[in-house]
């Protein structure tokens, strides 16, 4: 759990106070960000994450973002590679449909992710999971050709230790593929003073364990080894079809309402605000992501 000052608790219908007013005491809240404790998540909380994974890749930009970076990497058929931190499976299925492999293994430590990455794979050929902790994979050194990290260092409380994991299991001269949020840069805001981006501040502390960690990704993998890097950054706007960046609305509103900063009626209004934008051509939501490849040098 990160440090801070906690929530102050205000009464969201106080008469003078405006929306923003009663919204903006969430920053400085201490809460853990739900990735880092995946395996200790209610049912509730695990399906919709796993639904807000499937969402955010159904996405064509996604697509194209993991398309934009494979194509820094020189990808044998013949190439074994594993994914750490896989989730649901979804970039695993978008990757196996770019590029052909011998082996795809995506890793997870959720026991329900890697089931629903399962079944939601079923038929993949070459495409298999296995539940393991990416700050400890449970294979030797030099096992693979390619280890993918994406969407995952933002969330780890040691992002050093899960990128040395993944250089390790790589082969000398391997390859080494980071892709993650600048989740800093997340905005809902369409104006001065949004009272939707206050669901932007929750859904970051609460599903974000650093927002920054794009900014450091240059000097991470040169800790760990990596060399012949490449660095691109993205944009992911959704405007009509805004189901990723709807789900970051709801979780930042029931956020606000779990820690007792605004109440019912108040989150239930955030999330109809958002949803009010969208069906009149008003909504506006961005995220910049960033990837890095490189490769692990020959000894």
């Amino acid at each position: 759990m990160r440090s801070g000052r906690r929530c102050r608790r205000v009464a969201p219908d106080h008469p003078d106070r405006t929306v923003w007013q009663t919204l903006r005491c969430v920053r400085g809240c201490v809460v853990p960000d739900v990735y880092s404790i995946i395996t200790e998540l209610d049912d509730t909380t695990l399906e919709r994450v796993a639904t807000a994974m499937e969402s955010s890749a159904a996405d064509p930009q996604h697509r194209v973002m993991v398309s934009a970076y494979l194509s820094d990497l020189d990808v044998a058929e013949s190439a074994r590679v594993v994914e750490v931190g896989c989730g649901t499976g979804a970039i695993a299925r978008i990757i196996t449909s770019l590029i052909r492999v011998l082996e795809y293994v995506g890793t997870d430590p959720s026991p329900q992710l890697v089931e629903r990455a399962r079944e939601l794979a079923t038929g993949v050929s070459g495409l298999r999971f296995e539940q393991a902790d990416g700050a400890s994979l449970p294979f030797a050194d030099a096992s693979f050709d390619l280890a993918i990290v994406h969407r995952v260092l933002s969330h780890v409380p040691d992002p050093h230790r899960v990128l040395q994991e993944a250089v390790r299991v790589v082969r000398e001269g391997g390859l080494v593929a980071v892709f993650d949020g600048d989740y800093a840069t997340t905005t809902l805001a369409i104006g001065t003073a949004d009272p939707l981006q206050c669901c932007v501040e929750a859904f970051t502390r609460a599903f974000v364990h650093e927002p920054w960690i794009v900014r450091r990704l240059s000097r991470l993998a040169a800790q760990a080894g990596i060399i012949d890097t490449r660095v691109r950054s993205f944009g992911f706007v959704q405007v009509r079809e805004a189901d990723y960046m709807l789900s970051i609305v709801d979780r930042g509103a029931d956020t606000l309402l779990s820690d007792g900063v605004i109440g019912a009626d108040l989150a239930s209004e955030l999330k109809a605000e958002a949803r009010r934008r969208v069906l009149d051509d008003t909504f506006f939501g961005h995220v910049a992501y960033g990837s890095l490849t490189g490769r692990k040098p020959l000894d």
